[in-house]
């Protein structure tokens, strides 16, 4: 009899008998998972204005480098025309510093520090609002080395401060390192100031798909990165210690109908470009499964948008750092490439989209030719695998050693052969030597 073909003995209608049998077991672990893009990238405004031009509709397909909207933004390039202006003084020597004297040095120096310290620290905070992460990543970047120029300029200008006031420097040596430390932050406005004139065009950094918006909600910033850090004031309003100019008013946030004319605040997501070239998935496997997760392994993909329809995949990598659920679960990501479907009838899924739900197969472990029984017959005793076998007709407890664990069929490694008789269902109703046809 095989083992998939029981039948009733006449003690006990609900235990079924059946056979070991040999056969291919495959072991397969469900996980949750959504489809994923190849990537995405959001174009930001860098600063408030409106949209002046719009190349692209959403859908359109784009090149990496092709331009897709321009930003008029006149308070960015009024910035830029102020930094140029206040850069060409501090080039000339600042005339805020003519005239000053031994005892006025080191408030200038502490000033021209504090509205540095603070314009670099605004700018940063307003970098971290950009919904672009390689313009965010950029312009971080640029404050960094521009703070690191600034602060060795500085810390020169302070030491030969305090070399006049010991009577060890010249005022006038004193008086050109404080200048060569304005001229540095006048440097870094105008650069940053530049950068985000240039940046008004947005080009696609990725070749793909545009939609309108962005990929999420983005926070937009209040003003610039320009204009705040601009608010060190230049060769003479940082050696006065006072700011210039006031930060740009925020307009609407991430419009999804992105058109001529839109206002947009620093920040706002204008465009996103998706590429779609080669969808993936990603999973959460939960932590007792992970270990039999590895790259290479397949699975066969559902999704909730097409039912009936399978889709192939295939492991790319599994993180090494947990992630923790809602629920307080622990589960670890894993990627897959996410290839062609097939529906029930065997005609071509529909291509999915990123973002849809779906529930991954993973089949992780398998068995050719293998002893195999069906899962209900294996159960536990004394903390061990054991089946039922019919010997002599009557029930011995028999330990066994799984392996494979199917949904439907198991793998015996040890403690049986193909043949050998075995109660495949009603286990909890046998004891040992209980008389079997």
């Amino acid at each position: 009899m095989s083992a998939g073909a029981a039948s009733c003995t006449s003690h006990a209608s609900a235990v079924g008998l059946g056979s070991a049998a040999r056969g291919d077991v495959v072991e397969v672990v469900d996980a949750s998972a959504s489809v994923t893009a190849r990537a995405a990238a959001t174009l930001s405004s860098p600063a408030a204005g409106t949209v002046a031009a719009l190349a692209v509709a959403p859908g359109d397909t784009v090149a990496a480098g092709q331009v897709l909207a321009v930003i008029d933004a006149p308070a960015a390039q009024r910035q830029l025309q102020q930094a140029r202006s206040a850069l060409a003084a501090a080039s000339r020597g600042g005339t805020a510093l003519g005239g000053a004297g031994t005892g006025d040095l080191a408030g200038i120096a502490r000033r021209t520090d504090a509205a540095a310290a603070s314009a670099f620290a605004a700018a940063r905070e307003a970098a971290g609002h950009l919904a672009d992460p390689a313009l965010r990543s950029a312009l971080l970047a640029q404050i960094d080395a521009a703070e690191s120029q600034y602060d060795a300029a500085a810390a020169a200008a302070r030491a030969l401060v305090a070399a006049v006031q010991g009577g060890l420097a010249s005022l006038s040596a004193a008086l050109g390192a404080l200048v060569a430390a304005q001229r540095t932050q006048a440097q870094a406005a105008y650069d940053l100031a530049k950068s985000t004139v240039d940046s008004l065009t947005l080009r696609a950094p990725i070749a793909g798909r545009i939609q309108f918006g962005g990929s999420g909600t983005a926070a937009p910033s209040g003003g610039s990165l320009a204009d705040l850090l601009s608010q060190a004031g230049g060769a003479g309003a940082a050696a006065a210690g006072a700011g210039s100019g006031a930060g740009a008013t925020a307009g609407p946030g991430v419009d999804p109908t992105v058109e001529v004319g839109t206002q947009v605040a620093a920040g706002t997501a204008v465009l996103t470009v998706v590429d779609t070239s080669q969808l993936g998935l990603l999973a959460d496997v939960d932590e007792t499964d992970v270990l039999l997760v590895s790259p290479g392994v397949t699975a066969q993909v559902e999704l909730d948008a097409a039912p009936g329809a399978r889709y192939d995949a295939t492991v790319r990598t599994v993180d090494l750092l947990p992630t923790t659920s809602a629920r307080g679960g622990v589960s670890y990501r894993v990627r897959l490439a996410l290839g062609a479907g097939r529906t029930a009838d065997g005609t071509t899924a529909p291509v999915p989209r990123p973002g849809m739900s779906a529930v991954a197969h993973l089949a992780v472990r398998r068995a050719t030719g293998a002893v195999t029984v069906p899962a209900a017959a294996v159960f536990s005793s004394a903390g061990h695998d054991a089946v039922w076998a019919v010997r002599a007709g009557k029930a011995v407890l028999v330990p066994v050693r799984v392996g494979v664990q199917g949904v439907d069929q198991v793998e015996i490694v040890t403690g049986l052969v193909v043949g050998d008789a075995i109660v495949v269902r009603g286990v909890d109703q046998v004891r040992a030597g209980q008389a079997l046809p």
